[in-house]
């Protein structure tokens, strides 16, 4: 056994040697390719007397003999145990931090929910009712109009654009208002919001949803395919409807009219009743839009004082005095001068198609034809009319033109007859 001991020492690559009284074996550093040699059922290993030394550089003192029984083998402990329960500290303490800021974000953002809900309902006027108004972001309604590419018409407030959402099934027509350099344009979204969303006549174009992200307006209205009501009486290469046409889309735009002052909750003036905010759909049924100049009457109000609004031409003339109170009475005016351009297919000032000087201003020729009874000369010779409609639309306008104060109940008449 010494003679083992000290042969491991005085050999240069001897690690560990092992000595069972007969055979001395030694194992060069590092270990590998070890067995326990417990299992070994091989007679030539006796580890009843098995002796193990281990080479300690420069420590003489320390005895590193050690016998290995085959009976009792010790069992493996592992020294790692502190690092796995470090591992699950920091998995534990990580996953709570993660639920804990998760959590918070949750509830900021329901947070910000409520909150835009709160301005939305105050924008709408609405306190205890769920808008029902879509609330779009910018970038939803960039990819829906595809980066606003498709312009289908333009006004004084802004443009309006082609778009599609729910992946092309619905087609809409997002208008998008200038920047709020003046107040006009941001007075005129929030009117819009608080007219619109109210409404919801067949005569009346449908507002969806709006956009409303820092400086920028829009707003989302259903899509009506066949245009604007003035490229269809005023344009010469396009097929102008009969007489029953007129007549149907004259009662459709009285009656979104009568909708906006007698049936919404608070009435509403339009003050911009023309052609050009008349739009046709697919059946023809006419439908009033553009709510961006209206006023918007309180409940225990019948006028309103508001600066000169509306387009030259359909203006009533109380809207020429500063200051001046007005009334739903005006767009009744409006819609007049409206009505006899449907019936006669013309401009109420037309000096370019019209050689007649006398037949240059609409509203002189009519009443002159009236007067006279000869009111088949407003329209073509081969149309089939109905005289007694056309006088009773023309008595109509009459009274609207002349007679505003008491034009209500004879639109409603109008109607309704």
């Amino acid at each position: 056994m010494e003679n083992c001991s000290k042969s491991c020492l005085e050999d240069c690559n001897c690690g560990v040697a092992s000595y069972d009284s007969t055979y001395c074996s030694k194992q060069q550093l590092p270990l590998r390719y070890l067995r326990n040699i417990s299992f070994i059922s091989n007679d030539y290993y006796d580890t009843d007397k098995k002796t193990i030394f281990f080479k300690v550089g420069k420590i003489k003192s320390l005895n590193l003999t050690r016998h290995v029984n085959e009976q009792k083998v010790p069992k493996v402990v592992s020294v790692g145990w502190y690092k796995k329960d470090w591992c699950i500290a920091l998995v534990i303490l990580f996953s709570c931090t993660g639920f804990a800021i998760s959590g918070f974000y949750m509830f900021r953002i329901r947070e910000l929910r409520y909150i835009r809900l709160r301005e939305q309902n105050g924008i709408l006027g609405v306190t205890n009712e769920k808008p029902t108004l879509r609330v779009f972001s910018c970038n939803d309604l960039k990819r829906a109009t595809n980066g606003f590419k498709h312009e289908i018409g333009k006004g004084g407030f802004g443009t309006v654009y082609k778009g599609a959402l729910n992946k092309g099934r619905e087609v809409v027509a997002v208008k998008m208002l200038k920047k709020p350099e003046l107040d006009d344009n941001e007075r005129e979204f929030r009117t819009e919001l608080r007219t619109i969303g109210r409404t919801n006549h067949r005569n009346l174009v449908r507002l969806l949803g709006f956009c409303l992200e820092k400086s920028k307006r829009l707003l989302v209205y259903e899509y009506i395919s066949n245009g604007y009501l003035a490229d269809l009486i005023f344009n010469e290469a396009v097929r102008r409807p009969d007489w029953d046409e007129r007549v149907r889309i004259a009662i459709d735009v009285a009656r979104g009219v009568l909708y906006l002052h007698e049936e919404c909750k608070d009435p509403i003036i339009h003050c911009d009743i023309k052609p050009q905010n008349i739009l046709m759909d697919d059946s023809g049924t006419a439908k009033i839009c553009d709510f961006g100049l209206a006023k918007l009457l309180m409940a225990d109000h019948t006028r309103t004082l508001t600066r000169l609004r509306g387009t030259l031409g359909y203006v009533a003339p109380e809207w020429q005095k500063i200051n001046n109170p007005i009334s739903v009475k005006a767009d009744v005016y409006s819609y007049g001068i409206v009505l006899m351009e449907i019936v006669c297919c013309r401009k109420m000032y037309d000096p370019v198609n019209v050689s007649d000087p006398e037949e240059i201003v609409l509203s002189s020729w009519v009443y002159k034809c009236f007067a006279a009874r000869e009111l088949h000369k407003l329209v073509t010779d081969d149309e089939e009319v109905n005289i007694k409609t056309f006088e009773n639309m023309v008595k109509v306008w009459n009274y609207h033109f002349f007679k505003p104060a008491i034009t209500v109940d004879l639109l409603t008449d109008f109607v309704y007859s």
